[in-house]
C-alpha cells in the first residue's frame, strides 16, 4: 500500500523542504519508488532536484487548474527511484483561481488515484500556510510529518498545527493522522535544544522520531547545487541522519 505523507509546519524556515528532498533521496536510497510533489510556490524542492522550475510548464499549477493530467506534469526519474511533480511561482496564483472550483480541497486527492500505486511512498512539501494548497495536500495524505526547529518559538505553531490536523481529519479526510515529528537543526551541546525536545516529548511521547537532523554545514550547501545529501555529501552527518530517519519511516509504514 502506498504511503503518503505530507511534510507540514505553518512555520515558514523549520526544514521542511530540506527534509522531503532528503528524506525522499534516502528512500529511494533503500530500493523504495518515490514521487515528490512540490506544493510550495517558492518550487524549492523542485530546484532542490536540480530541476529548472522556471522552464516548467506543466506543473502542480496547470494540474489544480486542470489544464494538464498528473501524468503530463510528473518529472521521471530526477534520480534513480524518484519522481517529482514541480512547482514554481505560478502556484501563488492558484489560491485566488481557485475561488469558487466545487471540491476545490480535493483537486490533488482525485489525480493522485490514477498513479498511486506506481509508488511506495509520495511526499508532499507543504506551503508555510494553511491554505488551499495546503489543504490539498492533508486531504491527500494519509500522515503528516512534523518538522521542528530546535528554537524557542518552534513550539508556538505547532498546537495551531495540531488542530489543523485535527480539523481536516473530522471534516475532510478521516484517514489523516500524524506520522511523527521530527527534531531538525539539533545541537545537543545546547540546553535549548534539549528543552524543545523535552517539551515536545511531554506532549507527543509516541510521535517523535529517535532520530534528529543536527545543524550540518554540508547540508545547509546541498540545495544552492541542486542535490539531495547523500549525492552531495553522502558521508557527511547530515547524510548519515537523513538516511537513519528514512529507516524510521520504512520501519512505522505498516505498524
Amino acid at each position: 500500500m502506498t504511503k503518503i505523507i505530507a511534510v507540514a509546519n505553518q512555520k515558514g524556515g523549520v526544514g521542511k523542504t530540506t527534509t522531503t528532498v532528503n528524506l525522499s533521496a534516502c528512500l529511494a536510497e533503500q530500493g523504495q519508488r518515490v514521487l515528490l510533489i512540490d506544493t510550495d510556490p517558492q518550487g524549492n524542492a523542485t530546484s532542490g532536484f536540480s530541476i529548472n522550475k522556471v522552464e516548467q510548464e506543466k506543473t502542480i499549477y496547470e494540474l489544480l487548474l486542470g489544464e494538464c493530467s498528473i501524468n503530463e506534469c510528473i518529472i521521471k526519474d530526477v534520480l534513480p527511484g524518484i519522481s517529482v511533480v514541480p512547482a514554481n511561482v505560478n502556484l501563488a496564483a492558484a489560491e485566488i483561481e481557485l475561488i469558487g472550483i466545487e471540491d476545490k480541497e480535493f483537486i490533488l486527492k482525485k489525480e493522485i488515484e490514477w498513479v498511486k500505486d506506481m509508488y511506495d511512498y509520495i511526499l508532499i512539501d507543504c506551503p508555510p500556510a494553511l491554505n488551499t494548497l495546503t489543504l490539498n495536500a492533508m486531504t491527500t495524505a494519509n500522515s503528516i510529518i512534523v518538522p521542528i526547529q530546535c528554537e524557542y518559538l518552534a513550539l508556538e505553531g505547532l498546537s495551531d498545527l495540531i488542530t489543523t490536523i485535527n480539523l481536516v481529519k473530522e471534516r475532510l479526510n478521516p484517514e489523516l493522522d500524524l506520522e511523527g515529528i521530527v527534531f531538525t537543526m539539533y545541537d545537543g551541546r545546547t540546553v535549548l535544544s534539549q528543552q524543545v525536545v523535552e517539551n515536545v516529548g511531554q506532549h507527543f511521547p509516541d510521535k517523535i522520531y529517535d532520530t534528529k537532523i543536527p545543524r550540518n554545514v554540508r547540508l545547509s550547501e546541498a540545495p544552492s547545487f541542486g542535490q539531495p545529501i547523500i549525492v552531495y555529501d553522502p558521508k557527511s552527518t547530515g547524510a548519515e541522519s537523513y538516511r537513519k530517519l528514512a529507516e524510521e519511516v520504512i520501519s512505522r509504514k505498516d505498524v
